[in-house]
């Protein structure tokens, strides 16, 4: 079907009218503690929304996930809409960082026009909006129009162990995905992140008495100092690339060459072939210790690829700023190198953009809050771009891209002609 612009007064309308319930479900949210791994608060949180998505005309099912150690996650709640239209992904997670008992000692507070609470904004703040977008689509009218998916996370902040592998099965079969993670301070919406891994280097070397004999010993705290060099000379050697040595342990007392050490370096990248050519680098060094008698082990873990820009994700980024201008919003479109859900959804192939929640802060930490005079204006914000793309809009989005590519192309012909006639005619 042809992309048509739905009214965005009115869905600012409509969302505008429930900011008072949307203020008294994040009181609700906020009041469980859905900690990652704290299962019974996030089954909470996943039965809540379940019944919130069943009530809007959602088919539903909850998808119990497990770590590597098979050890139970929550479910993955997976919902979706079936229509003619295009497919849309909205995806939230329901845990945050925060320990049993948090929600008690700091229930959700109104201060002014801010909301202030254990994930207020990372994410219930999001996965709240995604839910009233979808209440204010089928209210308009317009949900019938966008094959619509919603997926809720239990294990975003800790690398998703468990749901990654149902958010890239979804995104394989999605023209276009929309991550609800809040939206930055300045309002600007999230085009890429960076992908990061944790290198985990493992030092063994030998013990000898410091006094009598050291020469017998191969120190592995000294090699442990040698990597952490090495992984600090790689930060800023590419654009955007970073290298962090978090984590460094050696030796067991002063009289004793260090036996054993461990280093731990995180290193992100705006691209893959950045990130490959820096974990290769430091696998190299890994490979030939600088002091002798000490063998080093490498163990790259927790691997996210970027989250990188494609001439699709170019385009949903510059449909949303539109339909963003249309109401009223001056935002943009930026980069940033924290990781989330979107990384996942991104590397599946499937044309993402993130930051689509309310403008929030301080987030992980006890003054996190959302903007509650924010929140209409995204809810319509994202209902309207959901509306959109259903309608066909990163299609005619794709028509024009090629079209300029084609006009681009014939300029070029054009002018090499010019000069080529020139040349000839001199």
């Amino acid at each position: 079907m042809p992309d048509t612009a739905p009214d965005p007064g009115d869905l600012l309308a409509r969302a505008s009218s429930r900011l008072g319930a949307f203020v008294a479900d994040l009181r609700t949210l906020v009041a469980v503690d859905s900690g990652s791994r704290h299962v019974p608060g996030i089954r909470q949180v996943a039965e809540w929304a379940t019944a919130r998505l069943q009530r809007a005309g959602f088919d539903v099912e909850q998808r119990p996930v497990e770590d590597a150690d098979g050890v139970p996650l929550g479910p993955v709640v997976v919902a979706r809409r079936p229509a003619a239209g295009r497919r849309v992904l909205l995806f939230a997670h329901m845990d945050t960082v925060f320990a049993p008992g948090t929600a008690a000692a700091r229930p959700l507070r109104l201060v002014g026009h801010r909301a202030l609470g254990p994930g207020v904004c990372d994410d219930k703040g999001g996965l709240l909006a995604g839910l009233y977008a979808c209440e204010v689509l089928v209210e308009a009218g317009l949900a019938d129009d966008v094959d619509l998916t919603v997926v809720l996370t239990p294990d975003e902040e800790i690398g998703a162990p468990g749901s990654a592998a149902v958010l890239a099965e979804l995104a394989r079969v999605s023209d276009a995905a929309l991550c609800l993670e809040g939206a930055r301070e300045s309002g600007d919406l999230v085009s890429s992140r960076k992908g990061v891994a944790d290198l985990h280097f493992r030092v063994r070397g030998r013990a000898a008495h410091s006094g009598i004999e050291p020469g017998r010993g191969a120190s592995a705290a000294v090699e442990a100092a040698h990597l952490t060099l090495a992984a600090t000379a790689l930060d800023g050697s590419a654009p955007g690339l970073t290298v962090n040595v978090g984590v460094v342990e050696a030796g067991s007392r002063p009289n004793v060459v260090a036996e054993e050490a461990r280093v731990v370096a995180e290193v992100r990248a705006t691209t893959s072939a950045a990130l490959d050519a820096a974990v290769e680098q430091l696998r190299r060094h890994a490979a030939r210790p600088v002091t002798p008698g000490v063998g080093v082990e490498l163990e790259v873990r927790d691997r996210t690829e970027p989250m990188e820009p494609t001439p699709s994700s170019e385009a949903l980024a510059r449909l949303a700023l539109e339909v963003a201008a249309g109401l009223g919003l001056d935002v943009g479109a930026v980069s940033t190198g924290g990781v989330s859900d979107a990384n996942t959804v991104a590397a599946a192939g499937c044309p993402t953009l993130d930051g689509l929640g309310p403008v929030g802060g301080d987030d992980h930490s006890d003054s996190e809050w959302l903007d509650l005079s924010s929140v209409p204006s995204r809810v319509a914000l994202l209902a309207c771009l959901v509306a959109r793309l259903g309608r066909g809009a990163l299609d005619a989005e794709g028509a024009a891209d090629a079209e300029r590519a084609a006009d681009a192309e014939r300029a070029a012909d054009a002018e090499a002609a010019s000069v080529t006639g020139s040349s000839v005619l001199a």
